[in-house]
């Protein structure tokens, strides 16, 4: 379905496929000239909804209801959860700005986290983002690399993984671990989540002490975490950073290898207004990603927009103090502060990094990007960086 997509999407009426009869040079030209104003219209209307989400938004930081209700009207006019990318995008971000003028921003977002969807239709969604984009199966099939090296003089290889949620990069692993010829004999999974599954801790984690991961001597340990340490508390909700006591801990773990996957952003400015008018930048990406590779009227698209983007956009637009967990880090700032706990950088490897970007050079949109800076592994969209993935070692004291 996705090829079909692609495909189409990269077609023009020059094209053998889409000729005309009475294909003459005047008429191409028409047809070129056609196709500039529906971009440049297109390009229009979603920058009219940029500006009065903008808009919106300041009215909302200084708690002018009148003008922000009257700006609302006008989104909710252009804007659609069924629409295309930019408006659902608007959609969604009005949704928040809704909820935060009526100050029901904690509440309603509580219910929207009790409110999961089943695990069977979590994995249908997860599919088709996996198949539109590249971010999680290409950090997960790194991850899962740099995994079996280590595993190969393990008799014991121990997984702690931060934020294992329903466990998808897993079965993957231990499908190698069993083609592995003397790899390890024996596999332990802790997962730090609220789901039911493996060895399961679920508790703050900053809060966990190291005894209660039951490490033993013999066991080769490696901590995984891919995109979850952005829901920490950090240093402007408490004196005592989360962040910090969290890497502290995997410091005192002393891992052989830990994976550190960051989901890249500046939108965790405490101002209001500056917080959201990052994010808007940032989720527009998101959602341009599904509208180039996936057909409006997918169920699972639809389904993944609401339930990730959607959510994510209402915890950070209608939320705030402790209330708020949408908060995410550049890479470079959680290298200042993984350095500072007493870890080294890994450097890439290389020969993996180049199998990752001929993968997604050869599967997904020519849009998608695979860039290194440092011993970082950067994955984007259109030069946006989204994800960074590097891998650290303790420093021997």
């Amino acid at each position: 379905m996705f090829d079909d997509v692609l495909l189409c999407k990269g077609e023009n009426e020059d094209s053998p496929k889409c000729s005309l009869n009475g294909n003459s040079a005047q008429h191409r030209q028409i047809k070129r000239s056609n196709g500039r104003r529906k971009k440049n219209k297109k390009k229009s209307e979603a920058e009219d909804l940029w500006s009065l989400l903008t808009q919106c938004a300041q009215s909302v930081g200084v708690n002018d209801q009148r003008t922000a209700n009257e700006m609302l009207k006008l989104i909710r006019q252009h804007s659609s959860e069924f629409g295309d990318g930019t408006q659902r995008s608007a959609h969604y971000f009005a949704n928040g700005l809704t909820t935060h003028l009526a100050g029901m921003g904690a509440p309603l977002y509580a219910h929207l986290l009790s409110n999961r969807t089943s695990a069977a239709d979590a994995l249908k969604a997860y599919g088709v983002y996996v198949l539109a984009c590249p971010f999680k199966k290409m950090s997960n099939f790194y991850a899962n690399k740099r995994i079996m090296e280590l595993a190969e003089k393990a008799t014991t290889l121990h997984i702690i993984d931060f934020g294992i949620c329903y466990g998808f990069q897993w079965p993957c692993l231990i499908q190698l671990l069993l083609a592995q010829a003397g790899g390890p004999s024996k596999l332990r999974i802790t997962g730090l989540s609220s789901h039911n599954q493996c060895n399961v801790i679920a508790k703050k984690w900053e809060t966990i002490q190291l005894e209660e991961l039951k490490i033993t001597k013999d066991e080769v340990v490696v901590v995984n975490c891919m995109y979850r340490l952005k829901n920490l508390p950090d240093d402007t909700v408490s004196p005592t950073s989360a962040r910090e006591t969290v890497l502290k801990l995997i410091r005192s773990i002393n891992p052989e290898s830990f994976i550190h996957g960051v989901a890249n952003g500046t939108y965790n400015a405490p101002f209001f207004f500056s917080r959201f008018r990052k994010a808007l930048f940032h989720f527009s990406a998101q959602f341009d990603i599904f509208e180039a590779t996936v057909a409006q009227d997918d169920p699972q698209r639809m389904m993944f927009e609401k339930e990730i983007h959607g959510r994510d956009i209402m915890n950070l637009v209608a939320c705030e103090g402790t209330e708020r967990v949408e908060r995410p880090e550049t890479y470079k700032q959680w290298q200042v502060r993984t350095l500072r706990t007493g870890f080294k950088q890994v450097p890439l490897n290389q020969e993996l990094v180049k199998k990752v970007m001929d993968m997604v050079q050869s599967s997904y949109h020519r849009d998608f990007v695979v860039d290194v800076d440092g011993h970082w592994m950067l994955q984007g969209w259109k030069g946006r960086i989204i994800y960074a993935l590097s891998c650290w070692k303790p420093v021997k004291n």
